[in-house]
């Protein structure tokens, strides 16, 4: 399977090198990357709300070694914050962050994680919106979590992430649906080991439909972040079974993947959020999108053979 040899190579600096060099990379980049600064990605913002649909942004960047780097990061999102509220689309858009940009794998990561990702959850909570911790590899999710449930007791409408191809999942789903918590679910794009997560594509989706019906069933917000046409059926069917009006979960799907499928769902009146990832260090975000569809990786393999 080429989904772990290219997960590998997404922390391989050598690999990034060959990959930023590559002719064809910046035009497949811009396929999944709306951008480099805050700039260009705001009018994607009011173009989606202009057609009906939501966007939750990520300002890409996870390798941080210095605290230096942390705050910057902080500082792009509270950047990004401002110019949705002077533009007035807060209420369109809310933000996605991993923990480790916010320095949660330096000394102390996890003290100064929440300390730079709480100033980002109040100011995004003054302009009418929310934030969404994502998950990342299995190791760093227990301080994600009590990160998660410390911001909660001021600011309950703070989201987190789930993956279904962790074993712990559907445990954590129970908790989470329990407590009327916002969960986004996903299969998962990190490079995880056979002792803490399914490895066969079939039993990952059947982990997915066991935790979509946990969290329908419970008393929380779900977030669906999948673009399987069966699993997006699956999820519709749970939510009626549940009783969910069509406000009470939503969709989620990738910037610049099968947009027209945001369109459609949004015409049903289905809440559907665009997850829109911009920025400079675009590199780890990019290589996991190319492992989770191999038509990805034989569209950028065709673009790196072009010549300029």
């Amino acid at each position: 399977m080429l989904g772990p040899v290219i997960l590998a190579a997404s922390r391989s600096d050598k690999m990034r090198r060959f990959v930023s060099a590559a002719p064809g990379t910046k035009q497949v980049v811009a396929r999944f990357i709306a951008g480099e600064g805050v700039d260009q990605v705001v009018p994607i913002v009011a173009d989606a709300a202009d057609k009906g649909l939501e966007v939750t942004l990520d300002v890409v960047g996870e390798d941080i070694t210095t605290v230096e780097q942390s705050h910057a990061a902080r500082d792009a999102y509270l950047e990004l914050i401002e110019r949705l509220k002077d533009l007035g689309l807060g209420t369109r858009a809310e933000m996605s962050v991993k923990l480790s940009m916010f320095g949660q794998a330096l000394e102390g990561g996890h003290e100064l994680a929440l300390a730079n990702v709480r100033p980002v959850v109040e100011a995004a909570a003054a302009i009418g919106t929310t934030v969404t911790l994502d998950a990342e590899d299995h190791t760093t999710l227990d301080s994600m979590f009590a990160i998660h449930d410390e911001l909660r007791k001021d600011f309950p409408q703070t989201g987190c992430v789930i993956q279904s191809y962790l074993f712990r999942t559907e445990d954590d789903a129970r908790r989470l649906a329990a407590n009327g918590s916002r969960v986004r679910i996903v299969k998962g794009a990190y490079k995880e080991p056979a002792e803490v997560a399914y490895q066969d594509k079939a039993e990952i989706d059947k982990a997915y439909v066991r935790i979509m019906r946990i969290l329908m069933e419970g008393d929380g917000y779900p977030m669906i972040g999948s673009h399987d046409p069966r699993l997006i059926s699956i999820a519709q069917e749970l939510a009626r079974r549940a009783g969910r009006k069509l406000d009470e979960y939503e969709f989620q799907m990738l910037y610049g993947i099968r947009s027209d499928e945001h369109l459609r769902l949004a015409a049903e009146g289905h809440r559907m959020r665009v997850y829109t990832a911009y920025g400079t260090d675009w590199y780890g975000y990019f290589m996991r999108r190319l492992a989770e569809k191999p038509a990805n990786l034989l569209f950028f393999g065709r673009s790196i053979l072009t010549k300029g």
